[in-house]
């Protein structure tokens, strides 16, 4: 009997078995959206401190918030779909310009026939057809195309993302609210962190306006940022802090000694990531975690900065590192000096997948850039957004992606 019901089995067994016939890439197309949406206009513009901003000239005036009547925006975004001969296709979006055109103009020819679903093989053989496509655009376009990919596979198998990377390791995954855009005046960013803690956000971080141009007066603003936002959340908040490639090393020690008794969860990207012995003095010179990665062009660039103990958290980037296939890569190696990768917000998706599918241990969070979201998924049908601070894991097969129709006023082809 029992030999009967397995002999019983095996049609059904050798189907499930069987290896999925190649998908073969025929239509590679990018589209840009175009539509409308409302907008109050002087809000949320402050400005972050930047590396040009040692000259005079081109440091900007203190900013002041100056709400106007809300109205109607021009909105666009493009993304990018891939098709194949068994009729599957992913999707994948919003894409940077410059990664769009490089796909347009170089990528495209190189994908027609491919094997979509073959996916490591894809990433490897554009990876090398051109001396240049190691980093730049051409690893932002080849992180688009690979996180279409895994779009498709998804949609293949009828799967989200992080279920073929290996299942979900929890239920939500907890997001940091990302202050980008909120005045840093003090009492605008005490409000708007107490704010934030209401509405569940337990990790916030937010963006110097100062740096080595503004002289010691720049070092105490920085710090009063600090201590203002400590005293508006209390203890049980992490704070981080991003200077976006803004400040010296003499800035960042100077900041971070005076800093480091209200415990920061960490420093962001104090320097440009070329300099990497700036990285690794800051580290020796505070307790405050010090975090770099959102530049980092794939995993040989995020292993040279964890073999020189100049970093603890890892902030590679899927649109721009080269997408889930090479972030997964970057946290199997950051995993192994234990730190923790938590991947800088362009975008959502793929970071959200990944992250879900990886252990808390190595990637506890995911970024929400809480300005930039409200409108950055807005021809999307099912936008991501958190509830009280987490994302709950998606069910959709691949990423979920579903343009909202309604939205689009104007599709035109990119590049037009």
């Amino acid at each position: 009997m029992q030999r009967r019901s397995f002999l019983t089995a095996l049609p059904a067994f050798s189907a499930y078995a069987a290896p999925p016939k190649p998908h073969r890439v025929t239509a590679v197309e990018l589209v840009r959206l175009r539509g409308r949406r409302m907008a109050t206009p002087g809000v949320d513009n402050q400005f972050q401190v930047q590396p040009a901003h040692i000259y005079d000239a081109q440091r900007p005036k203190p900013y002041r918030a100056n709400p106007q009547t809300a109205r109607e925006v021009p909105v666009s975004a493009i993304y990018l779909t891939v098709r194949t001969d068994q009729g599957s296709e992913g999707i994948y979006g919003p894409v940077d310009s410059e990664a769009a055109a490089v796909i347009a103009a170089q990528m495209k020819p190189l994908l027609m026939g491919k094997d979509a679903l073959a996916i490591e093989t894809v990433w490897d053989q554009l990876y090398r057809a051109n001396r240049h496509f190691r980093a730049s655009h051409p690893m932002m376009a080849i992180s688009a195309i690979d996180n279409c990919l895994w779009d498709l596979r998804g949609r293949v198998y009828n799967a989200p993302v992080y279920r073929l990377l290996g299942g979900p390791t929890r239920d939500a995954v907890e997001a940091y609210g990302s202050c980008l855009g909120f005045s840093v005046e003090l009492p605008a960013a005490a409000q708007k962190a107490a704010e934030l803690k209401q509405q569940g956000f337990r990790h916030q971080k937010w963006f110097m306006a100062w740096g080595p141009g503004d002289g010691p007066e720049g070092i105490r603003k920085s710090v009063d940022l600090v201590k203002v936002l400590r005293d508006a959340v209390g203890d049980d908040v992490h704070q981080m802090f991003d200077a976006y490639m803004g400040w010296s090393l003499d800035f960042a020690v100077a900041w971070a000694k005076q800093a480091e008794k209200f415990n920061p969860r960490w420093i962001e990207e104090a320097f440009p990531p070329d300099r990497l012995e700036a990285f690794a003095a800051l580290r020796r010179a505070t307790s405050i975690p010090v975090a770099t990665g959102e530049h980092f062009y794939g995993r040989w660039e995020a292993k040279r900065f964890l073999e020189a103990q100049a970093i603890t958290v890892v902030q590679a980037d899927p649109e721009w590192c080269g997408g889930v296939s090479e972030l997964v890569k970057i946290c199997n190696i950051a995993s192994t000096y234990d730190a923790q990768v938590i991947p800088h917000g362009h975008s959502l998706h793929a970071a959200l997948h990944v992250v879900a599918a990886q252990s808390p241990a190595t990637c506890p969070l995911v970024e929400y850039l809480i300005a930039k979201m409200r409108s950055y998924y807005y021809f999307e049908k099912r936008p991501l957004a958190p509830v009280n601070g987490r994302f709950e894991l998606p069910e959709g097969p691949g990423f979920g992606i579903e343009i909202d129709e309604a939205e689009v006023e104007k599709r035109e082809a990119f590049p037009a």
